[in-house]
């Protein structure tokens, strides 16, 4: 199948010639030349070396990343049956392939061999890493069981991977079944005329005068932010809080509560196969923390700081909404709402008043000049036919010296057949090809609020800062300077580390001299003024302790979930999920409340037993931040060493190692806590 497109690796993915046809038989055919050839290497016998086994396997493994990395991306940007079929008809090939590669004795015996005698080859301490980190895949994968339990595991994986899918699948398709139908726009009284905009043309797209109310992000969140109606934004806080459940109007429809009891049940029954007492523990043998108790005690003293603050802001927005609106009981769908208004009365605030500061274009070109100051790289834009949609827009990155460093892609706005939500994946990863270097692509997805009427898009400042934190992923990939393909960019590095770079871009969205770069009003281009960003400064921490105190309650549930699994007991998903709450939580949803069955993070994502991991890396992202901080924000040395010790290094050394390099001390919390307003 020479004419497969996705076995076309001379450049970019050609996306206007991939097609859902041709995902399986290219998937097939790699995992049979991968199969071939690893065989007949391990058939010549030892020596071994870096040259003559490492190298070789991280050819084959790269076509089949690039080969199937399109495939990922379309069925996620692009969903139709036809894709999820494709999708779903790889993703047991590669779940088999990839178990049959780490339950392979001989292989881990090879791998072995060049860990026994790494000093008398030569090698490196990245070359190192990449073999420590294989020795312990291999174990992951459960190398050192007998057959029956081999078999076993390999069944497990193949049907988590479908199981998973199945969750997203749930997920979405619940998400774009339900919609309410307005002929005119006195029911959505309150909501900003750009929220209107979108929701007449989503029925527009339908074929239906007035306005649509969808479960899309940009309109769920407008209509229980802005909407006067409380009726309404019960109904739309129902629909949306009960989605793929045994709840709410669509009550069993896609109910994935046996889907999360199978993949609970799943991931605890392979973790016990390889020796965890439960999955927890199998999931932090690829993290920062230590163990399952430091995670705990991490999240329950943050609870301890912040629990206090959320308190008294719950109880400030109780008041607030009896006293304006008569509201005796705040209830979950009235607390958007309800900030909203005091988020205004207290800082004359909106996101709304922000809006036409932030056309999507003048955005991305201040997010590429401070990218440009920080690292010494730039990007240009790249006329192609080679995307997916006529919005994509394709970059290439180039350093100081007009070398190549990669390119980005960015899908940003929401659009019906799109996953919900904002991501980084890899599209390309980099490596060494001899005497050239394979250079690394990525995708930056969003969901935010298109563009109407033909002007362009104009984004929240609460967009501006996931776009930002994307591109922190983004950047993490794209400037690595690593040469092996495990440990290249985001590979090989820890999981709770991973948002290091994400959420430290964050912060550069909050600082005068950024947003005088990002700024612009759609009108007449004046940079956002002064006493706006006297505001916006004021407001940052509003409400900060809630948020905290809501991310340790997901971190808890997440990790406890995955720790305390009786397969006696069954799933005990909401069981678990209400203890924590009792714990921690402030805000108190209703009984049928159904979150779980859509947190795609832990149940369709790679954040399983590891969702604390946002918290953890934002101790590090706020304590490189303050870096810059004590130095000056633009300071060329400080930009340089992130660049040289956090992301150019990759996952070629322990993300500890690469923090105290840059900081030039073990990470601490005071930053984090400063940032956010939270008393030390």
């Amino acid at each position: 199948m020479n004419d497969n497109p996705l076995l076309d690796f001379s450049g970019l993915p050609p996306f206007s010639r991939i097609r859902p046809e041709h995902a399986e038989p290219a998937v097939r055919q790699l995992i049979e030349t991968n199969r071939n050839a690893l065989e007949e290497r391990l058939a010549a016998g030892a020596p071994y070396t870096w040259d003559n086994l490492v190298e070789p396997i991280e050819e084959w493994e790269d076509a089949l990343e690039r080969a199937f990395a399109p495939v990922s991306h379309l069925s996620a940007v692009c969903d139709s049956p036809a894709w999820r079929a494709a999708y779903n008809a790889c993703l047991p090939l590669l779940s088999e392939y990839a178990t049959e590669v780490g339950q392979n004795e001989a292989l881990h015996a090879a791998y072995q061999s060049l860990a026994d005698q790494a000093a008398e080859l030569g090698l490196d301490a990245t070359q190192r890493r990449v073999i420590d980190n294989a020795l312990r895949d291999f174990r992951l994968a459960g190398v050192a069981l007998p057959p029956a339990q081999k078999t076993r595991f390999k069944e497990i994986m193949q049907a988590l991977s479908l199981a998973s899918n199945k969750f997203s699948e749930n997920v979405l398709d619940a998400t774009h079944a339900w919609t309410r139908h307005f002929a005119d726009a006195a029911g959505l009284a309150g909501l900003p005329q750009s929220a209107l905009e979108q929701l007449a043309e989503h029925a527009r797209q339908q074929g239906l005068e007035g306005h649509l109310v969808t479960l899309q992000g940009p309109s769920y969140l407008a209509v229980m932010t802005y909407a006067d109606d409380r009726a309404l934004r019960r109904e739309v806080y129902t629909a949306y809080a009960t989605r793929a459940s045994d709840q709410g109007p669509q009550a069993g429809r896609w109910d994935n509560a046996p889907v999360m009891a199978q993949i609970l049940a799943l991931r605890h029954e392979a973790a016990r196969l390889i020796g965890f007492a439960n999955y927890a523990e199998e999931s932090l043998a690829t993290k920062m923390a230590p163990d399952v108790a430091s995670v705990e005690r991490f999240l329950l003293d943050l609870a301890r700081r912040a629990r206090p603050v959320a308190v008294a802001e719950r109880s400030e927005l109780t008041q607030f909404a009896a006293a304006q609106g008569g509201i005796d009981t705040l209830e979950p769908w009235d607390i958007a709402y309800w900030s909203e208004k005091l988020l205004q009365a207290r800082h004359r605030i909106s996101q709304e008043e922000l809006r036409p500061y932030f056309p999507a274009p003048r955005v991305i070109e201040g997010l590429f000049g401070l990218i440009s100051r920080l690292f010494g790289v730039r990007f240009e834009a790249v006329d192609t036919e080679e995307r997916w949609h006529p919005e994509v827009r394709l970059f290439a990155l180039r350093d100081a010296e007009d070398h190549l460093r990669g390119h980005v892609y960015v899908d940003l706005y929401a659009r019906a057949a799109k996953r919900g939500g904002a991501w980084m994946a890899d599209a390309v990863s980099r490596r060494r090809l001899g005497e050239a270097v394979q250079r690394p692509a990525a995708f930056i997805v969003g969901n935010f609020t298109p563009p109407v009427g033909g002007r362009p898009a104009l984004l929240t400042h609460d967009e501006v800062l996931t776009l930002f934190h994307e591109f922190g992923h983004g950047l993490h990939h794209l400037l690595t300077a690593v040469d092996h393909l495990p440990v290249s960019g985001i590979h090989g590095v820890e999981w709770d580390a991973v948002e290091l770079p994400s959420q430290f871009m964050e912060n550069w969205a909050w600082q005068r001299e950024v947003l005088d770069l990002i700024s612009g009003h759609v009108d007449t281009g004046e940079r956002l003024p002064d006493e706006l960003f006297e505001r916006l400064r004021e407001a940052r921490n509003f409400q900060m302790g809630l948020q905290f105190v809501r991310q340790i309650e997901l971190s808890l549930f997440d990790l406890r979930l995955h720790r305390d699994h009786d397969p006696a007991a069954g799933a005990q998903v909401q069981a678990i999920l209400e203890q924590v709450r009792a714990e921690v939580a402030v805000v108190h949803p209703p009984a049928w409340n159904r979150f779980a069955n859509s947190f795609s993070h832990i149940f369709a994502g790679g954040y399983a037993a590891g969702y604390y991991s946002y918290k953890w890396a934002e101790v590090l992202s706020a304590d490189a931040f303050a870096a810059f901080e004590e130095a000056g924000l633009f300071d060329p040395a400080t930009g340089r060493r992130f660049l040289r010790e956090i992301l150019e290094v990759g996952g070629s050394r322990p993300a500890g190692e690469s923090f105290a390099a840059f900081r030039g001390r073990e990470p601490a919390i005071d930053a984090l806590l400063r940032h956010s307003g939270i008393a030390a």
